[in-house]
């Protein structure tokens, strides 16, 4: 196939042609209009907001009645409200998909186009487009693969996966953490660090599933999905969006197993997916296996579990890949690593005449075992890895050269929020040595930038500074430590 699939309803509204220039505009700064059209439009996606809640709480009562049957009848709950919560949910500015169509564009008749696809869903009209296959760096160097689905698929994705959240919700553990209402990542960290500091745990086992979103089995995937979810429409919406295929360089790849990566419903099936291969199989070995104390924390694809007896982090290891290659998974060989780690792992090593524990990453930060100043009891450290901070150096000095002559005041200000960006997720207890080296880092491409200009233009480092702080706040510490927000958390 060389070209995009048809739609078989067509989409109201779309500009033409000689107005391609508005349209671009539009994309990255929304229309003007009127004081009364910004109200209806609130009203409208509040109201939006209460039909999803309220067909969530049905579903949650259906739920609490019958927890052992798959549920039946949870398509008429993809109402026209649902999914037009699902397009205000979706990202204004977002790339479109092979239908070449924008958010701005298809708000232009949003009402008919949410009547016609709703009229397409319940009717079985509704065809799924391939996605458009993207590829972003990565900060290791290598690029992942994204799927840019089409816009009547993202609003669709959406509204399903506000349906069956309820459900799942009372399905996942505990230590589940990835892409679940009122859970972000630092919930997962501060799991993490409250586990490693509070409770018996000398080595940790730190697992990466290899290329876990492309090697996802459907058949699997589907035989997880109908054991709670009971109405086939549903599950066929799932089927569909999983053999619709990705269009790279013109050409439809037709796919077999994996589900792309940037769908929206996408984190909801990986979970639903690592709920039944990892999570439940996970929570069995610590009840029957492990023969001392064992955390689990999981974020998406990426888990760490501890252990106090080595026999038990070596015989986990070797039953976990068992289970992956049973369900068509695999573990990383090179970033897969079990290590010795933990309140007293510096002692430990030290009395074997061995160097400091090692390190692992997690969500963006190394970890390491540290001591207190005072008293010298064990304190986790954690840093901002190295390989992110390079990353988002790289990315701040291609920006700053494509922007060299805008001036100092705009790159400034943009600088200004990239820095408060990164502080409000890296400015945790124990960081501040790395988040001050970051700023000083960004400064210095910042004035490379700016002599870049002109070869007779030499900016001095003290006046370099003068202006870094007219625009840049200094870096500190905006997260508690992770013990006192988990027990607020859990204070149980």
């Amino acid at each position: 196939m060389n070209g995009p699939e048809k739609s078989d309803s067509p989409i109201v509204a779309v500009k033409p042609a000689n107005e391609a220039a508005r349209a671009a505009e539009q994309q990255v700064e929304p229309r003007g209009g009127t004081k009364e059209n910004a109200d209806q439009q609130t009203t409208v996606r509040t109201q939006s907001r209460e039909a999803v809640s309220h067909a969530q709480a049905r579903i949650r009562e259906a739920v609490t009645r019958n927890r052992a049957q798959p549920l039946t009848t949870l398509l008429h709950h993809v109402s026209v409200d649902v999914l037009r919560a699902g397009f205000f949910g979706l990202k204004k500015n977002a790339a479109p998909g092979v239908d070449g169509l924008t958010w701005t564009q298809y708000e232009e008749g949003l009402e008919a186009n949410l009547q016609s696809l709703h009229a397409r869903v319940h009717g079985g009209g509704y065809r799924a487009l391939a996605s458009r296959r993207r590829y972003i760096p990565k900060a290791d160097g290598r690029r992942r693969p994204l799927g840019i689905a089409a816009l009547e698929d993202k609003i669709v994705q959406a509204a399903v996966a506000a349906i069956l959240t309820p459900i799942y919700e009372t399905e996942f553990l505990g230590f589940s953490y990835g892409f679940r209402p009122e859970r972000g990542q630092h919930d997962a960290l501060d799991a993490l660090a409250y586990g490693l500091g509070k409770r018996r745990i000398n080595w940790v086992l730190d697992a990466d599933i290899r290329s876990f979103f492309d090697t996802i089995s459907h058949a699997w995937l589907i035989r997880f999905i109908e054991h709670r979810i009971g109405d086939r429409r549903i599950v066929r919406l799932i089927r569909k969006w999983l053999a619709a295929g990705v269009l790279e360089e013109g050409r439809k790849i037709e796919t077999v197993e994996g589900t792309p990566q940037g769908a929206v419903i996408s984190p909801l099936l990986a979970n639903v997916y690592l709920h039944y291969v990892y999570d439940l199989w996970v929570r069995q070995w610590r009840q029957r296996q492990s023969t001392g104390d064992m955390i689990v924390v999981r974020y998406a694809d990426d888990t760490i579990v501890g252990f106090e007896h080595q026999d038990d982090a070596e015989r986990f290891l070797e039953d976990l890949s068992l289970r992956m290659a049973d369900f068509e998974l695999g573990l990383h060989p090179e970033k897969t690593r079990l290590i010795e780690f933990g309140r007293r792992a510096i002692a430990r090593r030290r009395a074997r005449g061995l160097s400091k524990p090692e390190t692992f990453d997690f969500l963006g930060f190394t970890h390491y075992c540290a001591t207190r100043r005072s008293g010298g009891g064990f304190v986790l450290g954690r840093t901002p890895a190295r390989k992110r901070m390079r990353a988002k150096l790289r990315q701040i000095k291609e920006q700053l050269k494509a922007t060299r002559h805008d001036g100092v005041e705009a790159q400034g200000k943009w600088l200004a929020q990239v820095l408060r960006g990164w502080l409000a997720y890296y400015a945790v207890p124990m960081s501040a040595p790395a988040i001050t080296a970051f700023r000083h880092h960004l400064v210095d491409r910042w004035l490379h930038a700016i002599r870049r200009r002109g070869q007779k233009h030499r900016l001095a480092w003290p006046r370099m500074k003068v202006i870094a702080n007219r625009y840049l706040s200094y870096p500190r510490i905006q997260h508690p430590w992770p013990e006192q927000r988990f027990l607020v958390n859990h204070p149980r």
